[in-house]
This record gives structure tokens, sequence and C-alpha cells, in this order.
């Protein structure tokens, strides 16, 4: 092989070896689920109530009269942690869990929800006004349930949802699923426990993610995706390595140019 050949060879070779190259076991999603056994889902997940949280509450039954003062009226809002709204009914909607983790309900007055599920808010209320109401029927919903996802995907951003069961993959593929350059066996998960922030790291590659519980979102959690090794370089060196990697190739363009004369 001719020394022109050889540069030509090197010059390719030294493009390609920093470009770096990305295998499949690098980016599959779920690479060994074909060995996984057919089992019913671990994940009995319930969304629990949290310190500013925002929680829609409609009471109803067959008397709307009766009914009527367990629903909030625009003149309670300042009191109650009460989100305007264009219309009057609308604004009975929202209530604020406060930093204690209540919420102060009409006739009920105070009551402790963190840490409640929906469902144990919607049995609680029943009962509760089930005394005074006959056949109440009480609605409970997350108003504000969001979840945040940063790093190596392709929209990364703040998002509200209007489920309280979202799991990861379905966050992900909210925020357009992570880029080629993402580290698919480090997610990190960052949630709130008992006033700490706590983080957990997830492996999308393993089928274990399906049973973990973690695979599940809660309100306000946040994904971080990491990017890979290939995807920090190209970063960092931008105007270092690909600098050097330039001025090769110029030089050895001079070179074959002088070679060919």
């Amino acid at each position: 092989m001719g020394l022109r050949k050889l540069l030509i060879v090197g010059m390719a070779g030294l493009v390609l070896g920093l470009s770096g190259c990305t295998s499949s076991k690098e980016i599959l999603y779920f690479q060994n689920i074909d060995d996984a056994e057919l089992k019913p889902l671990a994940n009995d997940y319930e969304a629990v109530i949290k310190k500013d949280d925002r929680l829609t509450i409609v009471v109803s039954g067959p008397d709307k009269t009766v009914c009527a003062p367990y629903n909030l009226t625009l003149g309670e809002m300042s009191s109650s942690g009460i989100s305007s709204s264009t219309n009057p009914e609308q604004a009975t909607l929202s209530y604020l869990v406060d930093p204690n983790g209540d919420i102060d309900f009409p006739i009920l007055g105070k009551i402790h929800v963190e840490g409640m599920t929906r469902n144990e808010l919607v049995n609680y209320l029943t009962e509760e006004i089930g005394k005074d109401v006959k056949n109440p029927i009480v609605y409970v919903a997350f108003r504000n349930y969001k979840f945040t996802v940063l790093g190596e995907v392709r929209s990364p951003g703040t998002y509200t949802i209007d489920s309280e069961k979202f799991n990861v993959l379905q966050a992900l593929g909210r925020a357009g699923d992570l880029n080629l350059t993402a580290l698919r066996n480090d997610i990190l998960l960052l949630r709130e426990e008992d006033g700490v922030i706590k983080h957990h790291r997830i492996d999308l590659r393993d089928k274990e993610i399906l049973e973990s519980p973690y695979f599940y979102l809660q309100q306000n959690d946040v994904l971080y995706v990491s990017p890979s090794a290939t995807r920090v370089a190209t970063a960092t060196t931008a105007t270092g390595i690909w600098s050097v990697v330039l001025s090769s190739i110029t030089t050895m363009i001079a070179i074959i140019g002088f070679l060919g004369k």
C-alpha cells in the first residue's frame, strides 16, 4: 500500500475512532424480555396525596340542595387555597393541600389528607358526608399531577397529566423518547419521600424494570437521562480534540497533495 493510501486510511480511522460507535446492546430496551415469565403485574400502584397537591373534589347526590354546602363557593376561595376560574362552578374544584398536609373542607372543616390515596379520601368523605346527606357521590382527582424529564431526550420539560397512574416509559414517550446518545442503563429518578429527596437508578435494557417499585411515577418526580460517553466526549471536545482532528486532516490533505505532484 502506498503512502497516500496509508494516509487516507489513517485519516478515516482517526475520524471514526473519535466519533465512536454505538452497538445495539447499548440502545435497545428490554434486551432480555424474551426470557421473561408471564406473571401478574407486581405494581398495584396508587398515588398518594402530598403537600402542595391540588385536588378536584365535587360532592353530588340525589338532592343537589343538600349537597351544595359541601362544595366550595367563590366567596370561600381565599381561605381555602382555591384557584380562580371564569366558571363559578369550576372554582369549587381545586383544593390546595397546605404545608401541614391538610385541606379546609366545607362543613367538615380541616382534614388531614397527606398520605391518603384518592380512593381512601373518597371513602372518608363519603362516610362523613353520609352522616348528613343520603347517598352522597364524591368525586376526587389530582389536578396538578406532573413530572419532569431532563437530559438526553428530544423534548425535555415539565409535563402535567390527567392520570394518576403513569409509568416511566409513558413519561419518556411524552418527552419524545431518548436520543441515541442517551444511556439506557442509567436513568436517574429523583423523588421526594418523607421530606427527603431520594434517587434511584433505572435500567431500561432490563425487563426487571417492569416489576420495579419505581416503574410508576409519583407526582413531581424528576427523570434525568444521562448522556453516553460518546456524547460527553463530543460535547466537551468540540473546541479541543476536534480542532486537533481538523488540523490533522488538513495536514494529511496537504501531504497527499504534495505527494500527488
